[in-house]
């Protein structure tokens, strides 16, 4: 009686045959002769030809191969900028085949590590998959530290909030040593209270200072290497002749960055004109490097942005490029797209022109030194600049007169400057100054952004805008709860405008509520987007508005570039079709890698600040509540501007209500009412480096000690009287009468 093989005997047999059996042989070779046996073994075949081990077309074993129908990840794309992937599930010795994705117009972008299922078709040098539909996100990811035990161990995650561990098998631990980070993925359901997951990556010492950004690049998904084919390619580029460009190297171009900046992509100079000026500004031409469909192209795209920590940045071009030769490095000549724009003496722009030049940066200074210079005190360095930066200042000083009838945006939020020592722990935490060389700059850059959106209007060419709408009306709603609460008032009933904020912000300055309203005010806002509609600028009440002068770092100036060069016919490398077709999955991507940036650079600083205060446990700062939500209070922090939460557990025993309206907890016992924006002095509980986590324990609100609730003479609760439950009963009563 012949029996019929298991699928690892026929696939072991098939692997060993140097020919091309046929159906007979493989039934001889196993004793298979009656009919119904030879079905089932037709049966076996088709499924390991659907399994992708066998392929009947051409009779033979595939070592590794894959099936007609599979899941695939994206991994990147080759040098023709053709988007490649790999098998999602890859169990042979041999290395994957080729397979590169067919993608069709219209079908929303991919960007590696997507997951999707496609058509597999063998080629003469791979497979070409054809994608179906892209699936949700893979198997769970987890980063933690690793805890050896006799049989495998655990990861105990560093995401905030994280409180469950994850199990490991010794064959899936990848020889990872007790404590090291790791990154793993799940591979199976919980069990005896733990989910199982295998380790896919050791990244070291997790105690290391340098440790912490690295943490948010992989927790975040930041890609920070770059493909062999894309480095191969930036290395090839070389210095561009000038060509049929314009010749600005005469003009008295310079860069002002900040003191440790690598990269310098915009350069400013400004000439009197009659009673106003000429304002020129120049941008690194990284078009004429970076081309459509190239491999830098495509991984540009992928990484949409470069993203900052204290201790390095990840790049969104190869340092050959964003280092070298798109950086506007002093005394060097460098291709740019440059605009000329007339300013007249009211600040106003009247005019613009661009061009597709050459420059030669005349110095690259430092925002320090340019504020030196502006007050004066030029030295050595400036000295020979003096006349050029005074007349930058003062064309500058005229934009004053045109923003206060354009009145953008005034938010006065101090950004924080994390100094790190030799080896990358934390020295100092300090606030940045804003001095007029930072305003100098961001007005010529935004007014330049403008030139370009209103360029392409006007040749109607498609582009990316930077779009800012207006808040949503509870948000507005919810900002003039915080207002009133602090006495002041955003007025009601009239189509929302920046002056209207700006009147509440001026108000509430120097006052004990100034930070309050500024933190108000900004968590009503929108998020900014990138969009290839015009939907105006909010924030910097702006009509047109698109981002032109960061190419190096942000993909969307990119795409205007090409736009510009397309539109004015400056060469083959402008906006191309695929561009165009694409660009609103290209919006929509470089849109989410702009939020995942962020909110790595968020993650990072939380991180290092939980570390600089881990040797100060037990000791008291002053701060403001800055969130309040069901589970506790978010303080802000004076002395760094960290946040911590002050766990609702720790207010005392009594149930405390949540009013999202009004952004109030209020004590049913104490009648003690928490609210954004109090002062606070805090006692530090717990500061944990690894997530990034301070736990705080509230002492006193608005100078008063809280107010916790004590047992009366019949054991009931009897509540204290205090100034925070007053207003709490105030604010409570002109709520009900404005619902009346």
């Amino acid at each position: 009686m012949s029996r019929l093989p298991s699928k690892p005997d026929l696939i072991r047999w098939l692997s060993e045959q140097d020919g091309r059996p046929t159906l007979r042989d493989i039934a001889r070779a196993h004793g298979i002769k009656g009919g119904s046996d030879k079905v089932d073994l037709k049966r076996l075949l088709a499924e390991l030809e659907a399994e992708g081990h066998y392929t009947r077309r051409k009779r033979r074993f595939i070592d590794g191969a894959l099936p007609p129908v599979g899941i695939v990840r994206i991994s990147g794309a080759d040098d023709q900028g053709d988007l490649l992937a790999e098998p999602a599930d890859w169990r042979s010795d041999a290395p994957p085949p080729r397979i590169q994705v067919i993608e069709r117009p219209g079908q929303p972008a991919m960007g590696p590590g997507d997951r999707v299922l496609a058509k597999l078709t063998e080629v003469r040098d791979g497979y070409h998959a054809h994608p179906i539909r892209r699936l949700q996100a893979g198997p769970r990811a987890v980063l933690g530290i690793y805890r050896a035990g006799s049989e495998g161990g655990r990861i105990l995650p560093i995401d905030k909030g994280a409180d469950m561990e994850w199990r490991v098998a010794s064959v899936d631990a990848a020889g990872a040593r007790d404590g090291e980070l790791v990154e793993a993925e799940q591979t199976g359901p919980a069990r005896l209270g733990l989910p199982r997951a295998r380790i896919v990556k050791r990244l070291g010492d997790p105690g290391a200072p340098r440790a912490v950004s690295l943490i948010a690049i992989h927790q975040h998904g930041i890609p920070d290497r770059f493909l062999p084919e894309t480095l191969a390619e930036a290395e090839a580029a070389l210095d561009l002749p000038s060509g049929r460009r314009e010749d600005l190297r005469d003009l008295p171009l310079l860069t002002i960055d900040p003191s440790d900046a690598r990269d310098h992509d915009d350069a400013v100079c400004a000439e009197r004109d009659g009673d106003g000026f000429t304002v020129w500004v120049a941008i690194a031409d990284v078009a004429a490097y970076v081309r459509p469909g190239s491999a830098l192209d495509h991984e540009a795209r992928m990484r949409g942005n470069s993203t900052y920590f204290p201790d390095r940045v990840v790049p969104m071009l190869p340092d050959r490029l964003s280092g070298d030769l798109c950086s506007l490095h002093e005394g060097v000549d460098r291709p740019v797209l440059a605009v000329c724009l007339s300013v007249n003496a009211q600040g106003e722009k009247t005019a613009h022109r661009f061009t597709r030049a050459m420059m030669r940066s005349r110095a690259s200074l430092s925002y320090e030194q340019a504020q030196a210079a502006f007050e004066g005190r030029a030295d050595a360095r400036t000295a020979p600049l003096a006349e050029g930066l005074n007349t930058l200042y003062a064309a500058w000083k005229a934009t004053l007169a045109a923003r206060a009838i354009r009145q953008p945006l005034d938010l006065d939020l101090p950004e924080r400057r994390i100094v790190l020592g030799e080896d990358g722990a934390v020295q100092s935490v300090a606030f940045k100054d804003r001095l007029d060389a930072h305003k100098v700059i961001e007005e010529f850059m935004v007014m330049a952004n403008v030139a370009a959106a209103e360029e392409l209007i006007a040749h109607r060419s498609p582009l990316l805008f930077r779009v800012h709408e207006e808040p949503a009306l509870e948000k507005i709603d919810a900002l003039r709860e915080v207002a009133q609460g602090a006495g002041l008032t955003l007025a009601k009933g009239q189509v929302l405008q920046t002056r209207h904020l700006n009147r509440l912000l001026a108000d509430a300055s120097n006052t004990e509520f100034d930070e309050l309203i500024n933190m108000a005010t900004l968590r009503s806002m929108t998020q900014a987007y990138y969009a290839p509609e015009n939907f105006g600028h909010f924030g910097l009440a702006l009509k047109n508005y698109a981002h032109f002068t960061s190419p190096i770092r942000r993909y969307s100036d990119l795409i205007v570039h090409r736009a510009l060069i397309a539109a004015h016919r400056w060469g083959d490398d402008g906006l191309s079709d695929r561009d165009v077709e694409t660009l609103g999955e290209t919006a929509k991507q470089i849109s989410d890698t702009e939020r995942r940036s962020m909110a790595a650079e968020r993650d990072t600083t939380d991180r290092y600040l939980a570390a600089f205060m881990a040797d100060r446990i037990g000791a008291s700062f002053t701060g403001r509540i800055a969130g309040v939500a069901r589970f506790g209070l978010f303080v802000k922090l004076d002395e760094t501007g960290a946040d911590g939460l002050v766990p609702i557990r720790s207010l005392g025993d009594e149930y405390f209500r949540h009013d999202a309206d009004t952004q109030t907890l209020t004590g049913e016992k104490t009648g003690t009412t928490l609210g954004l924006g109090q002062r606070v002095t805090v006692k530090l509980a717990e500061a944990e480096a690894m997530t990034g986590g301070l736990v705080l324990e509230l002492i006193e609100v608005e100078g008063t000690p809280l107010a916790r609730a004590r047992r009366g003479r019949s054991g009931r609760y009897a509540p204290r009287k205090s100034a925070a439950a007053k207003s709490a009963r105030h604010k409570a009563r002109r709520k009900r009468e404005r619902q009346r």
